[in-house]
């Protein structure tokens, strides 16, 4: 039998093609609990909260904010904080964002163009968000380099039973929202202060986890799409050479990069009653890490899923989740992306990633490079 391709974080593909096809739902020794490999199981598990449910901490007292959060929220809870949230995280207050995210992605642009050299991470792909979430939560300007540290921090660190803390961040969001319960204004954490469910306010630690859920996964989705995007076009340099004949083609290679480089590569649920996932009994309070990245080269879905094509239709992934937790902040991740990306289509030319650096995975669970190294031309 042939072995088991070892595991690269910058390319796991390898490692879940084999696993889809031997061992689909698998117990691995080193890690707690189930992985599950295939399209169809993943669907069937994320379909189904009342077995498989999100709340993975259970009833632990010292859990983060984080955990309080929509992304670890059952029903009936999560469709009320859902549609509590869906009330201030508009599709309009998105739209609204484009003029502002245009003006931030071309100053970020602005400050390297001369130098035809930077670090696409740190120096767009980054900061892009974080100021673009920081600007919608109503963080000053001067506070926003703590972010980008405290996000980095909170995923690098997770303390026991994959809890992740990060005191500083839990400290700085509960000032603000104190400081915006007696002082409001026109900004996503006064919305929250004074939204109420039920006639009920949200707790402190729910406000928490909801900022911090926004600050972390807008932030790594967002930056990983975009350095994703650039990996991805370096390797399928005549997908780069189309788009720039036919911008139009852009949205479609987003949903194509999403599902080739995944940004969030995997999900957990736990088994609220035993079950079956394929052919493996599954035990009431057990882990289930769902394998998006796996998921989305599925040649059960997808033809020919290893060829990057930017206009594949249907493109029916998971990089976002699906049914009740699929993730709130696509449309600002797309939008964000769309904008990024045909900037850098108008302004620069012949964008080179360096050779002579070794690329570094980003963080534990997300997909993408820490740091991205380019050369380019601007366009005259």
């Amino acid at each position: 039998m042939t072995a088991m391709p070892a595991y690269d974080p910058l390319n796991p593909f390898p490692m879940y093609k084999f696993l889809r096809e031997t061992h689909p739902v698998f117990r691995h020794p080193a890690v707690r609990g189930w992985q599950v490999f295939r399209y169809n199981d993943i669907l069937k598990i994320l379909n189904n909260p009342t077995t498989f449910s999100s709340d993975v901490f259970g009833a632990s007292q010292d859990k983060a904010a984080m955990a309080e959060s929509l992304v670890h929220l059952d029903p009936p809870r999560h469709r009320q904080m859902r549609s509590l949230v869906n009330q201030v995280f508009t599709p309009k207050r998105v739209a609204q964002l484009e003029q502002r995210i245009v003006i931030i992605a071309n100053e970020l642009l602005d400050a390297v163009e001369s130098a035809g050299v930077m670090d696409f991470i740190a120096d767009f792909a980054s900061p892009l968000p974080v100021i673009v979430i920081a600007e919608l939560l109503g963080i000053p300007p001067e506070d926003r380099s703590h972010f980008r540290r405290w996000s980095d921090a909170l995923l690098a660190t997770p303390t026991e039973g994959g809890i992740y803390q990060q005191p500083e961040l839990y400290e700085y969001v509960q000032a603000a929202i104190e400081q915006r319960r007696n002082e409001p204004g026109d900004d996503l954490i006064s919305q929250l202060t004074q939204a109420r469910i039920e006639g009920q306010s949200l707790s402190m630690r729910e406000i928490q986890g909801f900022c911090v859920l926004l600050l972390v996964a807008g932030n790594e989705t967002t930056m990983n799409l975009l350095g994703n995007s650039l990996l991805c076009f370096e390797e399928h340099p005549e997908a780069w050479e189309q788009l720039q004949h036919d911008p139009s083609l852009l949205p479609t290679a987003i949903e194509e990069v999403l599902r080739y480089r995944s940004p969030v590569q995997f999900l957990a649920r736990v088994a609220s009653v035993d079950t079956r996932i394929g052919d493996e009994h599954i035990q009431a309070g057990e882990l289930i890490t769902l394998c998006l990245g796996s998921a989305n080269r599925d040649d059960a879905e997808f033809a020919d899923p290893e060829v990057f094509d930017m206009q594949r239709t249907p493109n029916r992934h998971l990089a976002f989740g699906h049914s009740i937790h699929f993730c709130l902040g696509a449309p600002l991740a797309r939008l964000e992306a769309n904008i990024g990306l045909s900037l850098l289509l108008q302004r620069l030319s012949d964008i080179q990633i360096a050779s002579d650096v070794p690329l570094e995975p980003v963080s534990q669970g997300f997909h993408g490079a820490r740091t991205l190294p380019v050369t380019f031309h601007v366009h005259r």
